[in-house]
């Protein structure tokens, strides 16, 4: 059936015209950066200390702004305005730098949302069985035997991201974004507000220093060092969003220039995560001092006030829903179009069929589309219920993709659309910036391959509690 559309609804490359704005975009942005990572900067300011934590933080959101905006302008090419659209991450690279890098970003990219969606699996199946040990505790009394184990939760989340992954493509996740961006807020803001409850406290009393943990007190000298390397992961994985950067500027109107939206939305979501994170972290670790927990949350307990409890682990997996979709979305379209280019009269892979949904209308369905997203999550879910280990799984993806995705390619592809000569003051100093970044993102993932190792030798798969 052809269908009639009108130039008018059409951007300059033919395709429909895009809608997304500065809310949009910003919303994008915070459902990507505000996850799961911020529920464990209150360890990370505990391994760090008051001088180190809060340095760590703001430092990793100045590098995580300037390569934003060095990216921001690699959307279109050779002309960051008026160029040719890379609509994703990779089409950018081939257009700026080429040959094996393309390759290799793909392996970062791709990779980081694999890990990503093992990540929000792990942490929504905790969020959800804190909200029933919580219920449990209020119901029973605190002395209760109240277990709860986390793989039908799993499966539940699992069983949601099958259905939503049925939304055809990322452009149509605005609504979902903006949902978790607000559940995001919500959660961290009860987080803070629990943490300067706790530091009210008449009788508190923890032990908190500038060095953060204590060797010979709290830990040895190798475990200080290998948690420092950890905590950086962790910090890394907490900034990281520029490997939808591209996706998301591709849903930007034309009009203003989509570079210019997006370096806005990217100084928007820096800033506002900045000010979180640190207020996370830093009243997190003045609450539980270096005690404090992985994910700061489940350290207030499961009992009085259990239904605000309850609701900040429910935002959290409202969150996670839609921040499990911006990611896996794009692995999806680019998995499916591959498929497409390979195979392009196969009708199993290119055909679509009209469904009559009730209050929606008429809904498309791809048989390979219904198949391989659900093969998917279910894979992604059973890794996640081998290796649930949230604090060293979200460190180590984050030291995996951090330098090549948030400073490498955006720098090389800044020097290269800018023809910035070789050994130049400014080609210097990029350098200088990305290879520092290398060697943290190198030392983190030591930390984090170190921890995962240590889990491993104690933990029996697939055991209940």
């Amino acid at each position: 059936m052809e269908i009639s559309i009108d130039n008018k609804d059409l951007d300059d490359d033919g395709r429909i015209k895009r809608t997304g704005t500065l809310m949009t975009a910003s919303a994008h942005i915070f459902t990507t950066v505000i996850g799961s990572g911020v529920l464990s900067l209150a360890w990370v300011v505990a391994q760090l200390g008051w001088i180190a934590g809060p340095v760590v933080l703001i430092l990793f959101a100045v590098i995580t702004w300037f390569t934003s905006v060095l990216l921001a302008d690699c959307y279109r090419s050779p002309d960051p305005v008026t160029g040719k659209r890379n609509y994703t991450y990779m089409d950018a690279v081939k257009a700026n730098l080429g040959g094996i890098m393309i390759q290799l970003c793909g392996l970062a990219q791709y990779g980081s949302f694999i890990g990503a969606t093992i990540g929000y699996t792990i942490t929504a199946s905790i969020s959800m069985a804190a909200v029933q040990m919580s219920n449990c505790f209020h119901k029973n009394g605190h002395h209760a035997k109240c277990d709860a184990s986390h793989y039908p939760f799993m499966i539940i989340f699992a069983c949601i991201q099958i259905i939503l992954s049925q939304i055809p493509n990322f452009h149509k996740l605005s609504w979902l974004s903006i949902i978790a961006a607000i559940m995001s807020f919500s959660y961290s803001l009860i987080g803070i507000g629990l943490s300067v409850a706790k530091v009210a406290e008449k009788n508190h009393n923890v032990r908190t220093s500038l060095r953060g943990v204590e060797v010979g007190l709290d830990v040895t000298a190798t475990e200080k060092m290998w948690r420092v390397f950890q905590a950086i992961g962790d910090t890394a994985f907490a900034y990281t969003f520029a490997p939808v950067l591209v996706e998301i500027q591709d849903t930007l109107k034309s009009n203003p220039p989509e570079n210019e939206v997006m370096k806005k939305a990217s100084f928007i979501g820096v800033l506002i995560t900045s000010m979180f994170y640190v207020l996370c972290g830093c009243i997190g670790y003045a609450a539980f001092g270096n005690d404090a927990p992985g994910n700061f949350l489940t350290g207030f307990g499961f009992y009085e006030p259990f239904w605000l409890i309850d609701f900040s682990n429910a935002c959290i997996v409202v969150h996670l829903v839609g921040a499990y979709q911006v990611f896996c979305q794009i692995f999806f379209a680019f998995v499916e179009k591959w498929c497409r280019k390979q195979w392009p009269n196969n009708g199993f892979i290119g055909k679509e069929r009209a469904v009559s949904v009730p209050l929606y209308g008429k809904y498309y369905i791809n048989s390979f589309r219904l198949v391989w997203r659900t093969m998917y999550v279910i894979l992604m879910t059973v890794i996640a219920m081998i290796f649930p280990f949230f604090n060293d799984f979200m460190g180590l993806i984050g030291a995996a993709s951090y330098w090549p995705l948030c400073v490498f390619f955006p720098i090389e592809m800044y020097i290269a659309q800018s023809r910035i000569p070789k050994f130049s003051f400014r080609w210097a100093l990029l350098q200088i910036l990305s290879w520092a970044c290398l060697s943290v993102s190198i030392v983190a993932a030591v930390g984090s391959v170190q921890g995962l190792a240590a889990d491993v030798k104690t933990y029996k798969p697939f055991k209940t509690q």
